[in-house]
């Protein structure tokens, strides 16, 4: 796991969290982060377009946002990560939400346009579930047997996983045929998993890819055979986070203590990106709403909905990139 992410989960951990408890229960933001506080001469339209994973997050700044300042209006568009760079090299949004970092060629793509490259904004961390429905018994699952799972190219050195019973259940579950769900190309989590859990591999053909990240939720959730990865944040009661088998040979659930220690293997920073140019200030709206963001009620709002805050001292280093 990147160390950055390490070292800011384990920040998020000294604050006290406790895992026995639901998320939203158990973890706190950090004291330090800053109060947002309204400014003036703020007003106008922001646009973002990208990641599904953000929809709900962008939803939620953009009303917590719009309270301070009514007079701002937010249309938020969440079909995906991939169309995040283009919207900001068309200059269709100013605020691109991805689940991933953008690939060498969407900044690439995007310097063509501008001639320096897009800004990076981490706005929230999150742990990539593999879910099973609430009535399955599996235990744990190693990340071989993941890939042997969803994979058609097993590039982690497993074999391929078709019922349940190779997976150890028995009984009426030894027969049944596992069914696979996910999300489509057009997703950052989609990306993600093919290269953390996959190796880089291929998906089975067999994956029934989802439009959003709610959707594998439900198809899990109505699928008492269904198994299928998302962002915790979207975990609901008619689903399971399956603790995974760390480096060490023992099962790890998605919680912050294990992410922080690395023990729990896909976790990852969620990201907006916007368009400055170097040495240059945001604009102020963009600027106001990603300070907003990374304020305590920004990320109060991060815990609502069910991901991990950011401590204060990475977010003061994010807020230094639109000043």
């Amino acid at each position: 796991m990147n160390t950055h992410i390490r070292s800011c989960l384990a920040a998020l951990v000294a604050l006290g969290s406790t895992a026995s408890l639901g998320y939203s229960q158990a973890i706190k933001v950090d004291p330090k982060l800053p109060e947002y506080k309204a400014v003036s001469g703020v007003s106008g339209n922001l646009n973002s377009v990208g990641s599904d994973t953000l929809n709900n997050l962008m939803t939620l700044w953009a009303e917590g946002f719009k309270a301070v300042y009514p007079n701002v209006n937010i249309q938020i568009e969440g079909k995906g990560t991939s169309t995040a760079p283009p919207a900001l090299i068309a200059g269709t949004s100013q605020l691109g939400p991805m689940s991933r970092e953008m690939k060498s060629k969407e900044i690439d793509d995007f310097e063509k346009k501008f001639g320096y490259k897009p800004t990076a904004i981490k706005v929230a961390i999150d742990a990539l579930a593999v879910y099973v429905n609430k009535d399955n018994p599996i235990k744990q699952m190693t990340m071989a047997q993941v890939d042997g799972v969803f994979s058609s190219t097993r590039k982690l050195g497993g074999e391929a996983i078709n019922t349940w019973g190779q997976l150890g259940l028995t009984g009426e579950w030894a027969g049944k045929a596992i069914s696979l769900y996910g999300r489509n190309s057009a997703s950052g989590t989609y990306g993600f998993f093919k290269d953390n859990a996959l190796g880089g591999g291929d998906f089975r053909a067999e994956v029934k890819e989802q439009p959003g990240s709610s959707a594998v939720v439900q198809g899990v959730t109505s699928d008492l055979a269904g198994i299928g990865y998302s962002g915790i944040g979207y975990r609901t009661s008619g689903v399971r986070a399956v603790p995974l088998i760390g480096k060490d040979g023992k099962p790890y659930e998605t919680t912050p203590e294990n992410c922080a220690s690395g023990k729990y293997p896909l976790a990852r920073f969620l990201y907006v990106y916007i368009n400055k140019a170097p040495n240059k200030p945001a604009d102020k709206l963009t600027a106001e709403f990603i300070k907003f963001v990374q304020s305590k009620q920004g990320q109060e709002i991060v815990v609502k909905d069910g991901y991990f805050p950011m401590p204060a001292a990475f977010a003061a280093k994010e807020i230094k990139l639109v000043e």
